[in-house]
């Protein structure tokens, strides 16, 4: 098992970091980080096709993040390449790269920032997708939660990836089939414009696909659209499983299906896979919770 503890300094150059950024932490620290970020220490394991990453601060456990990969090569504490620190709420740059300030929050306490920049030498790849869970106790869990896990392109715009809330305190989980940001919101906008921007979202991925496998998948897109119209749920997510299990199946053959360090290839099935969790999700949360 590979283990090592980064001092307080940020790793921000490169390309593609990824970005955890959660409200609730000690807001005893809020004052002293108001103008700048201060870099917190981490310790990163890694082992077989899981990582795991314990950020602390001033004597404190702050969170953690799990990344559990289907199937990955190379994976260390130093081909993950990660850091942390915390940042102001207020950065006008940040605020506009996310999808509504207004509705996508950030909380009213510190937040976390975590940035995992594989290195592009450190021989790191995985097929089709890995799970990313945050946890963390300075924010508290219910039924029908507002907190969402956010991936945003390095300076792009963020977009809700989660497929999972879970309690302990918070778990915000979220698949995804390549490297980049993430931030944990509150996000209060209505559950059918989430909706309509995660199937626009999955149509362009879909776009990207080779001409002769684009059929298929859109097709099972229009019997979703179709199905939601009339509030069948749940035919709703069995066409959404069948976008799933045709990405699946078609990894690696049809599908290109890989994630390198190298960023030299593009990841079809990953993203397919990932996208379909996440409106899965936003359905089933509109079927029990409504808008």
């Amino acid at each position: 098992m590979a283990k090592f503890g980064v001092a307080t300094r940020s790793v921000l150059s490169g390309r593609l970091p990824w970005l955890l950024l959660v409200g609730g932490l000690a807001t005893g620290l809020l004052a002293a980080n108001a103008a700048r970020a201060q870099s917190l220490p981490v310790t990163v394991e890694a082992s077989g096709d899981t990582a795991t990453v314990q950020i602390g601060g001033l004597g404190q456990d702050l969170a953690d993040l799990t990344i559990t990969f289907d199937d990955a090569s190379g994976l260390s504490a130093a081909s993950l390449g990660v850091s942390a620190q915390m940042v102001s709420l207020s950065n006008p740059a940040l605020l506009a790269r996310l999808p509504d300030p207004q509705l996508t929050q950030l909380q009213s306490a510190i937040p976390l920032l975590v940035t995992i920049e594989p290195p592009a030498t450190g021989g790191l790849s995985f097929q089709r997708t890995a799970r990313v869970e945050f946890h963390t106790h300075a924010l508290s869990y219910s039924a029908g939660s507002s907190y969402r896990l956010f991936k945003a392109p390095l300076g792009g715009q963020f977009r809700d990836i989660t497929d999972e809330v879970a309690p302990g305190s918070v778990r915000a989980r979220g698949t995804t089939g390549g490297f980049s940001q993430f931030l944990v919101l509150a996000d209060l906008r209505e559950t059918g414009d989430v909706i309509a921007q995660k199937t626009g979202w999955l149509r362009d991925r879909i776009d990207m696909l080779p001409g002769s496998e684009q059929g298929a998948f859109e097709a099972f897109l229009d019997n979703f659209e179709a199905a939601l119209a009339q509030d069948d749920y749940a035919d709703a997510i069995t066409a959404l499983d069948l976008v799933r299990a045709r990405a699946a199946a078609r990894a690696g053959t049809q599908l290109a299906a890989e994630w390198r360090a190298t960023r030299d290839v593009d990841n079809h099935a990953g993203e397919l896979i990932a996208g379909a969790d996440t409106l899965k999700f936003s359905v089933a949360y509109l079927r029990d919770y409504g808008q």
